[in-house]
């Protein structure tokens, strides 16, 4: 039998291919001349061009095939998720993006796991909410949210350095007014 004369190409690769986001060509080359792949009859595949969402994607769904990459990606996902989520919630009482780190952390965690999806879903549909609340009211109703917020965070401040560090700002704010 002529190697250039092959059967139709494998069609398991090419549906596989096209699962995975690729746009697959089942075209034989004429004149037994060679594809892209070295391999007549073989399909040409050729990458459509894709956002980088859709590559992620890709590249997540290619490690999942894999039994041990699977695995890999679950310890992986779990442990940079914990990270994160750790490093936002000792941020949350300091000045800093706390709850943004938090909710990053979830992002990666949702990744991986349904229940972090859910939470995550819980979480923005409730701040869009929030966020169209607040920016449909008066500029003055604005500035007294603004204002409540400032002194919420100042208290924050305060109590963490005050118990964390000894530091009572309060105090030495006073002490300063009354000698000088």
């Amino acid at each position: 039998m002529d190697p250039t004369t092959t059967a139709d190409p494998p069609k398991g690769a090419a549906r596989a291919a096209e699962r995975r986001g690729y746009g697959v060509s089942t075209e034989r080359s004429e004149g037994g001349s060679r594809g892209s792949s070295g391999r007549p009859g073989v399909p040409v595949v050729a990458r459509r061009r894709s956002s980088w969402r859709e590559r992620v994607h890709t590249t997540l769904e290619l490690i999942r095939a894999n039994p041990t990459g699977r695995i890999t990606l679950k310890i992986f996902i779990a442990i940079a998720g914990a990270i994160v989520v750790t490093v936002g919630i000792a941020l949350i009482p300091l000045p800093g993006p706390g709850w943004l780190l938090v909710i990053a952390g979830l992002g990666i965690w949702a990744v991986e796991y349904h229940w972090a999806r859910r939470l995550l879903g819980f979480t923005r549909r409730h701040v869009h909410a929030w966020t169209r609340w607040a920016t449909s009211r008066s500029l003055p109703v604005r500035i007294v949210l603004g204002a409540v917020g400032l002194v919420f965070v100042a208290v924050v401040v305060w109590l963490s350095l005050k118990y964390s560090l000894g530091i009572d700002l309060v105090a030495r704010a006073l002490h300063y007014l009354a000698t000088h």
